[in-house]
């Protein structure tokens, strides 16, 4: 088939995983657990804001187009922080990618985190991967329908809650859940559970691979953030091939490295996996060497799929590295496990840089991971990402107290009053980010000649309610003959200041006179 012949999209066959055991396959039931607990606890954390404000700790207020986020409130004129944080979300997935491949992908994609749960509901359900895949092919009976109806129900569940959660960052959480159980709700929020909950179930359920491979842009982005010099899930060709089948008697005179025996790089261990492989950052490792077989010399590899049956795209990672691959390293624990049974090294499939290809055929040992983490394209992420993240946060120290903003009235441009005064008036809006009404007061900084006053008070003081902004109107007036009166255009500043607390916000406008 040509090129110009290749189908832009195939059909799903169905992929039945194998339930697996080893230290990522329980770092992805650890981080699966943080990141679901972060996403259904989180709107349900309390947080003392005052009388007049929502006591929820998340919350994105789209009635008053705010958002707040513990002890932080983000006003709409403040968006820039919401658009720093994502464009330190994207420094941050580049410096992953660029240092140790689609990590994201494999381990706290939300595609991938609800795919995960959904297969362990499938294997508590019908089985593992044997029995799953002959109930896939068996005639449909009530034992099969049980079993689906069972799992489906289940999926669906799990579905619900997802999409019950995701509007409960949007209203306060406990008002909302007893306004969905009483139908009181608003439309938009039924309507926003039922879509992500038919996305959920059909995605999880169903489409999962095919998300990442027809629907994500990611996997062809990727390609733009890794090198040789990543650190990726891969098999050492060089080991395994050329492939035997099955278990071999080797030579008894042939010296074979033993796996518990063999000299250990120095650093910690993680689950029972030796520090030596690039991962685990020793500065050294043992050099693999393949042992000797009667009649001829295959590699490690005895060709047991073990790799492929527990990948849950599908796919061979013994074909090179793909785009379908989202190094969720399932596949290093089942080989792992299968080179412990036999007797042979493990990291026969393992994070490592294919820049090192060419110095483990020689027999030497790679490069230390840390050389390949702290490369100079990956500092430079890495400096960009805490620089965006310092701005943040000194921006955030620094935004003052009360805030003020002053728009001249222009039509007119200025009022000449009876006794030949000039006076211009001006919308002020003061906003008040504490959980109390406060009193401002509103004065002229360094304006010798001129008077203020405010619309609806003599004193020259407006009351701002609690956490809100206040609009009043503000009039600035010249004496007859001075010269703002007969200037065009004067340079003036507002000062408002809280009398509670004492903090001042400065506003620069202009006062237009009669220079005719």
């Amino acid at each position: 088939m040509s090129d110009s012949d290749t189908p832009l999209y195939a059909a799903r066959e169905p992929i039945f995983p194998r339930r697996v055991s080893g230290a990522f396959r329980r770092l992805k039931w650890q981080i699966m657990m943080v990141t679901l607990g972060i996403y259904y606890v989180t709107p349900w954390i309390r947080w003392d804001r005052g009388a007049n404000l929502p006591d929820q700790a998340v919350l994105v207020d789209m009635a008053n187009r705010r958002f707040f986020f513990f002890g932080i409130e983000i006003w709409p004129h403040e968006f820039y922080f919401v658009a720093g944080l994502l464009v330190m979300a994207g420094l941050g997935l580049f410096l992953f990618t660029a240092a140790l491949g689609r990590v994201w992908c494999g381990y706290a994609c939300p595609q991938t985190v609800w795919t995960d749960l959904f297969l362990a509901v499938e294997r508590w359900v019908e089985g593992d991967r044997n029995a799953r895949m002959r109930l896939h092919k068996a005639p449909w009976s009530a034992r099969k329908a049980r079993l689906r109806i069972t799992k489906w129900a289940l999926w669906l569940a799990i579905a619900i809650a997802t999409g019950g959660a995701w509007v409960f960052y949007f209203a306060d959480a406990p008002t909302l859940l007893r306004d969905l159980v009483t139908l009181n709700a608003a439309p938009v929020a039924y309507g926003s559970i039922a879509v992500l909950t038919a996305t959920t179930f059909v995605f999880g359920g169903f489409m999962r691979e095919q998300v990442c491979i027809y629907m994500c842009p990611w996997p062809r982005i990727q390609g733009a953030m890794m090198d040789e010099d990543t650190l990726t899930v891969a098999y050492r060709d060089w080991r395994g091939e050329p492939r035997g089948k099955g278990l071999r008697r080797r030579k008894s005179n042939t010296e074979v490295p033993d796996p518990q025996a063999t000299t250990r790089a120095a650093g910690p261990k993680m689950g029972g996996r030796s520090p030596v492989i690039p991962m685990h950052f020793g500065e050294t490792r043992a050099v693999i060497q393949r042992p000797k077989f009667y009649g001829d010399e295959p590699g490690d590899c005895i060709d047991c799929n073990a790799c492929v049956n527990v990948c849950p795209m599908g796919i061979d990672i013994r074909d090179g590295q793909q785009m379908a691959c989202i190094t969720c390293a399932l596949c290093i624990d089942a080989c792992d496990e299968v080179m412990e049974k036999i007797g042979k090294q493990r990291g026969l499939i393992d994070y490592l840089a294919l820049s090192d290809a060419p110095r483990e055929r020689a027999g030497e040992a790679p490069k230390p991971a840390r050389k390949h983490i702290l490369r100079p394209r990956n500092l430079i992420y890495f400096g960009l990402w805490a620089a965006f993240g310092l701005a943040l946060l000194v921006a955030l120290l620094v935004r003052p107290e009360i805030e003020a903003t002053i728009a001249p009235v222009r039509n007119p441009t200025f009022v000449t009053l009876s006794d030949g005064s000039i006076r211009n008036a001006y919308d002020l809006r003061i906003r008040n980010r504490e959980g109390e009404a406060r009193a401002m007061e509103v004065s002229l900084a360094d304006a010798p000649g001129l008077a203020i006053a405010l619309e609806g008070t003599e004193d020259g003081t407006v009351t701002v309610p609690a956490d809100t902004q206040g609009l009043t109107r503000l009039y600035v007036t010249a004496p007859e003959g001075s010269a703002p009166a007969t200037t065009s255009r004067t340079d003036i500043e507002i000062e408002v200041r809280d009398t509670t607390s004492g903090a001042t916000a400065r506003v620069d406008t202009t006062f237009d006179g009669d220079d005719r």
